[in-house]
């Protein structure tokens, strides 16, 4: 039996087939994500540009391979209505992704789009890759994408 205060989580991911997407890899994805890569490094290590190159790496998986990111919908069942939040992922306060970025993150995803490029040019490292690339976001900035 339901109770008033009854919880669905959804889980939907909006990204294109699979098919479309290792098109997209193969023709595209592979040597633009690169060159976006490198740009939104270069951005990082700048004062002014930080913002727009954090930006860029939160959308590394989308110019990888059109993986969009997972959006979590919580409908809440509240007496007289029901209540929908649509969200993300978990993120941890600016401060904390602010100093963490100042600290860790604008060094370490330097090494880890690196790896990740390298292991992305070989059928064998791909879904490492693929893997670490969905992970950029997290070690940039603890943004989970």
């Amino acid at each position: 039996p339901m109770s008033d205060d009854y919880v669905t989580i959804e889980q939907r991911d909006n990204s294109p087939s699979v098919i479309s997407r290792a098109l997209w890899f193969i023709f595209i994805g592979w040597w633009a994500s690169g060159i976006w890569l490198t740009v939104a490094w270069i951005l990082n290590v700048t004062v002014v540009g930080a913002p727009l190159g954090i930006k860029m790496i939160s959308k590394t998986p989308w110019v990888v391979s059109f993986k969009n990111r997972r959006i979590k919908t919580n409908f809440i069942d509240e007496g007289g209505g029901t209540v929908v939040q649509e969200k993300t992922g978990d993120k941890y306060p600016i401060t904390v992704r602010g100093v963490y970025f100042i600290l860790i993150g604008w060094w370490a995803s330097g090494f880890w789009m690196l790896i990740a490029w390298l292991f992305s040019v070989t059928v064998i490292g791909l879904p490492v890759a693929i893997w670490m690339y969905n992970k950029l976001p997290l070690v940039v900035s603890l943004y989970r994408y």
